[in-house]
């Protein structure tokens, strides 16, 4: 039960090993003890106390195995997860091409089916099922799965909603573009969003529950990580001294969580005059306006260190959208619809666009950004930010995203 309710049993979402171990070891540490103490009220307890370690490690030994071997090309030539995509206009070509880009593991596409109130065709012919079946007997036909709807304009009789229905009645699943890309690529497309499913949807609220332990997470993170830290911190500072003279901080206003400004601190890895414009111009590939020690400091990001201060503070968290500076925000929020949301949560040192972008430095990287940053603040918890820690590792250790 718990590893359903930790995502383990997906079809439709095949987790990377990495994630899986993280979720499975979840399970276990909400399982192992509830399952300890159960065996000290049924009768022949003793026994599995006797033998609870090596009960639980050939368990987990054989969880991963069975993961590995359904994880395998076999298996999922045996048993794909097909999909069939309704609609062949712009909606459905984004969907196949996120696909070539990136396809989850066992999952197939099978086709597009195409709807008469909708004759646009942005898919190739050779890729269109033919509608000469109903949308039920082409679902039992090719053996579907899942339908994703890539349909804009669902208005005016366009969708076949009892054909739907009666699909979903039989165990298909429906799944609208925004919740598709979503569930396989982390992240909520701009383009398909409507206000109405940010009202309705699950997980935009953000409730005390989910900030007390976010809160929580983060003292425990800066008190761990801050004493190891400090060491780095204090040969950075002579290094930039010798580099390029004083300040050795940095401190620049940024846009915090509901809009409001804070003062964020880094160690200065750009000239002393960067902006003596007074204008705000976003860091470039190879900006020349970057020191040496500076260069060094952003591909390990550790210019970033001074923030467990903002952390510890309360005006950051330690996982959360990046923040930006007010010049940028005000241009971002005239020009990106939905962008403002970002700032329902406090802003992170680290966050889900760091670990699955590039760093954003113009308007058409902001709003592929924000596609990540809208799915963080729909799934925020405790378990996507440990996992957010563990890729930014990597991030870190390959020196990817950084200007």
């Amino acid at each position: 039960g718990l590893n359903a309710a930790f995502g383990l049993y997906r079809r439709d979402r095949p987790l990377p090993f990495g994630e899986y171990v993280l979720r499975q070891a979840a399970a276990l540490v909400i399982g192992l003890p509830i399952a300890y103490v159960s065996s000290h009220l049924l009768p022949g307890g003793l026994i599995f106390q006797q033998a609870f370690v090596p009960v639980v490690l050939i368990a987990l030994g054989g969880l991963l195995a069975v993961r590995q071997i359904m994880m395998s090309a076999v298996a999922r030539a045996l048993l794909p997860y097909r999909v069939l995509v309704l609609g062949t206009g712009p909606e459905a070509l984004a969907v196949e091409t996120s696909l070539e880009v990136g396809k989850p593991p066992g999952l197939e596409l099978a086709g597009f089916y195409p709807l008469e109130k909708v004759p646009a065709r942005s898919i190739a012919a050779s890729r269109i099922v033919s509608n000469h079946l109903t949308l039920e007997e082409t679902v039992k036909h090719l053996g579907i799965d899942e339908i994703i709807v890539a349909v804009r304009e669902q208005r005016g009789g366009v969708l076949p909603l009892r054909a739907l229905l009666e699909c979903r009645l039989g165990g298909i699943q429906i799944t609208d573009l925004p919740r598709f890309f979503e569930r396989v690529h982390g992240r909520v497309p701009i383009d398909s969003l409507k206000a109405s499913w940010l009202i309705y949807g699950k997980g935009f609220r953000q409730t005390w529950l989910r900030g007390f332990v976010k809160r929580g997470f983060d003292i425990i993170v800066t008190a761990v990580l801050l004493p190891m830290a400090l060491p780095i911190m204090v040969v950075m500072a002579f290094l930039i001294s010798l580099d390029g003279g004083t300040p050795i901080i940095y401190r620049q206003e940024r846009v915090g969580r509901r809009g409001q400004r804070f003062t964020l601190l880094k160690f200065r890895s750009m000239t002393q005059d960067a902006e003596k414009d007074g204008q705000a111009f976003w860091a470039s590939i190879n900006d020349a306006r970057i020191t040496t020690v500076g260069r060094f400091m952003r591909r390990t990001r550790i210019d970033e260190l001074p923030q467990l201060i903002n952390v510890l503070t309360g005006e950051m968290s330690f996982v959360g959208p990046r923040p930006e500076r007010p010049p940028f925000v005000a241009t971002l929020t005239d020009k990106i619809p939905f962008y403002a949301i970002r700032h329902s949560v406090k802003p992170g040192l680290t966050g889900w666009a760091q670990v699955r972008y590039t760093y954003g430095g113009n308007i058409e990287e902001s709003v592929k950004k924000l596609e990540y940053d809208l799915y963080y603040v729909k799934n925020h918890s405790l378990l996507l930010d440990l996992l957010i820690l563990l890729r930014t590792v990597r991030v870190v250790l390959l020196g990817e995203g950084a200007r």
